[in-house]
């Protein structure tokens, strides 16, 4: 009976210290290495907003030395601008986001950078999916988007957005017609004076061909003319011959 009762507080024990270890286990999950992201005004809409990034070093070996994000629909890379980085780390535009590293943090050091977008998109969330390189050429790659709660190994940096403040309306897209009908109009201007000097050379060719007609229709008529006045004469010196021969003829009968 005593046995009984002296291996039952070692139970209890290792029953507790059995349910510690499984509550650090769960506890230890969400601490794993992973990348986040927030935002000043995570407001649908929201003009100049800056997103702060934290993506948490998981190597023993090396330290972070850039980072690839790819920009969420209704974000394009000339609408960002690098806020705050790592010394010397700069940011590059890519055709799907950009790219911002430089020389390789500390083993261990989590990169830490804030980036200022022009205005945040109507939507209700935004994912940016991440690839970490480290110094040694390591790549953890943050870009699986959970769906319906799922929990996915490698969860991409997401954004909840509320709803848009009354009467926000977009921006960006007023930027990208502005330069259509500054452009459209540039090739007329170009397109007349290549036309009015290229119809110009045919203008004098016109008179000069009128001319020429017109003195081939003068030299044409003098000639007629002097045709006519030979003929004329021809017929009036006819005409003085036979009356002088008929005068002639009347004075030999008498």
């Amino acid at each position: 009976m005593n046995r009984s009762h002296t291996h039952l507080p070692f139970s209890r024990a290792a029953f507790t210290v059995a349910c510690a270890l499984v509550v650090l286990g769960v506890a230890a999950g969400p601490a794993a290495a992973h990348a986040e992201v927030t935002a000043s005004d995570p407001r649908a809409l929201a003009e100049n907003v800056t997103l702060s990034f934290t993506s948490e070093a998981e190597s023993d070996t090396a330290g972070i030395a850039e980072l690839k994000v790819v920009l969420p629909k209704g974000i394009t890379p000339d609408a960002v601008t690098l806020k705050d980085a790592p010394k010397e780390w700069k940011l590059t535009a890519t055709p799907d986001g950009y790219a911002i590293g430089g020389p390789a943090l500390a083993t261990g050091t989590d990169a830490e950078y804030s980036i200022t977008v022009r205005q945040l998109p109507d939507e209700k969330s935004l994912a940016f999916k991440t690839l970490e390189t480290y110094g040694d050429g390591k790549v953890s790659r943050w870009i699986e988007v959970p769906t319906s709660g799922e929990k996915v190994d490698n969860p991409a940096p997401v954004l909840e957005l509320k709803a848009a403040a009354p009467g926000a309306k977009p921006i960006a897209p007023s930027a990208s017609p502005s330069p259509t009908p500054s452009a459209s109009p540039s090739p007329t201007p170009s397109a007349a004076p290549s036309v009015q000097p290229s119809a110009a050379p045919p203008a004098p060719a016109a008179p000069a061909a009128s001319t020429d007609a017109q003195a081939t229709g003068e030299e044409e008529a003098g000639n007629s003319t002097g045709a006519i006045v030979g003929a004329v004469a021809a017929v009036l010196l006819l005409v003085a011959a036979g009356t002088f021969w008929w005068v002639r003829r009347s004075r030999s009968r008498v």
